[in-house]
């Protein structure tokens, strides 16, 4: 087995908590994820409500936020790969706060507009970029390998506490202030996490030197080579990347279907969005021990059924009555529910497939490929619910989202009965590696 990473920090008998640095990261990381759950419904309705966009213009805002992730995943892998993480995290947090903070700046100044809007959404997403993959990136040198699981188990529960609370603090903030003042809140978040990220003691290692100086796109072909040549991370990026499709689908028509078919106000729609928040709270929670007690296959398996298949339920409801708010709730929970059982176990599994010096390559093209059908399932979306409508749109999406279980009878993921030991990607013998 390798060395621990050089950064790690916490002997295992100590515990995670004891590890001052992360719980830094994770307090600072929590709270700017607060903000982003209040935004995830702020920002398309400050379209929706406030300048009164249509489907696809949504399905272009949509585009707008997720475009970066296609343009600059692969070059923010070798930047991190270059050179130590933290700093470019805190620029990043700074960056995304003043781009929010435009957005009520506007508002109040009347010169508010879908053009702002879209370069809002590309800058904050081009920032998003890097600090999503240099986060994921700089967590396994904060911790011990021994508590990975647990890190990246309380991170992921800390996006669902936040989703718990933030859509439905939304819904009432945007109805008592509107969408465009709530923004300013996020933009103090991530201030907070910039700050938090500040006060990490724990000097991050110089990345270590390659044997010779390789440009930057060969670089990039090592990363795409260490998802693509092994067979764990390509099954898990392909499989992924044909989810968030239609997940985006399903996402850039919801709220327009939610808001204008069924009628629901942005109040009850936040309830709707913090019940599927619970559901992916106890999610992150129980997944460490689900793949200790059926294994880690199994667990995907059962994760991959259930995710895909609870969204065919939002086609029930006909109104925004209770029965309809119990049942969008109820599927929104279970599919949350297990799509972050899955989540938090293939990210652990991709951390440790992979040797350290290549995480952030790993990561951005992983990403790339997770990310890039993002824009393509929104302009899809919008498309779809332009020409066909609402009901017909949505009923594309939640039937694509089936498609995933298709990985169920082939890839060597599903097979595996726990998180191999050693990283396997990237060397010579990662197709041959028994899984």
């Amino acid at each position: 087995m390798p060395p621990e990473p050089a950064g790690a920090t916490a002997a295992p008998a100590r515990g995670l908590l004891s590890n001052h640095d992360f719980v830094r990261v994770w307090a600072g990381e929590t709270v700017s994820l607060f903000g982003s759950q209040i935004t995830t419904l702020a920002l398309p309705l400050v379209a929706i409500v406030t300048l009164q966009a249509s489907a696809f213009q949504v399905g272009l805002l949509n585009v707008a936020h997720y475009a970066p992730f296609v343009a600059l995943s692969l070059f923010a892998g070798v930047w991190f790969d270059r050179h130590r993480r933290r700093t470019t995290l805190i620029v990043s947090n700074l960056g995304r706060s003043l781009l929010l903070a435009l957005i009520p700046v506007a508002a109040v100044l009347g010169v508010l507009d879908l053009g702002l809007l879209y370069t809002v959404a590309v800058l904050v997403g081009m920032l998003t970029v890097f600090f999503d993959i240099g986060v994921l990136s700089y967590v396994p040198n904060l911790v011990d390998r021994a508590h990975l699981a647990e890190a990246n188990s309380k991170i992921s529960a800390s996006y669902s506490v936040a989703g718990i609370a933030g859509p439905g603090l939304a819904g009432l903030l945007i109805g008592v202030l509107s969408a465009p003042v709530v923004l300013a809140l996020d933009a103090l978040t991530y201030l907070f996490s910039a700050g938090a990220l500040a006060t990490v003691r724990r000097p991050e290692p110089e990345p270590a030197a390659p044997a010779e100086r390789t440009s930057v796109l060969a670089s990039i072909r090592e990363g795409l080579r260490t998802v693509a040549g092994d067979r764990v991370l390509r099954h898990l990026a392909t499989q992924s990347a044909t989810f968030n499709l239609f997940e985006n689908v399903v996402v850039t028509v919801f709220l327009l279907y939610a808001v204008r078919r069924l009628g629901i106000s942005p109040f009850w729609l936040g309830i709707v969005f913090s019940a599927g928040s619970v559901g992916a709270l106890l999610g992150a929670l129980v997944a460490n021990q689900a793949r200790l007690r059926l294994g880690l296959g199994r667990t995907l398996r059962l994760a991959t059924l259930l995710a895909c298949l609870s969204p065919l339920l939002f086609l029930l409801p006909r109104g925004a009555g209770p029965v309809s708010l119990v049942v969008l709730a109820g599927a929104l929970g279970v599919h949350m529910f297990h799509l972050a059982v899955f989540n938090v176990n293939a990210l652990t599994l991709r951390q440790s497939v992979t040797p350290n010096h290549l995480l952030g390559r790993m990561n951005a093209s992983y990403r790339l490929l997770l990310f890039g059908t993002m824009p393509l399932g929104a302009l899809l979306g919008g498309g779809l619910a332009e020409v066909f409508g609402l009901s017909t749109a949505l009923a594309v999406g939640v039937a694509g989202l089936a498609t995933p279980i298709a990985w169920l009878g082939f890839s060597p993921v599903f097979r595996l009965r726990h998180i191999p030991d050693r990283p396997t990607a990237g060397s010579p013998e990662m197709e041959t590696a028994p899984c």
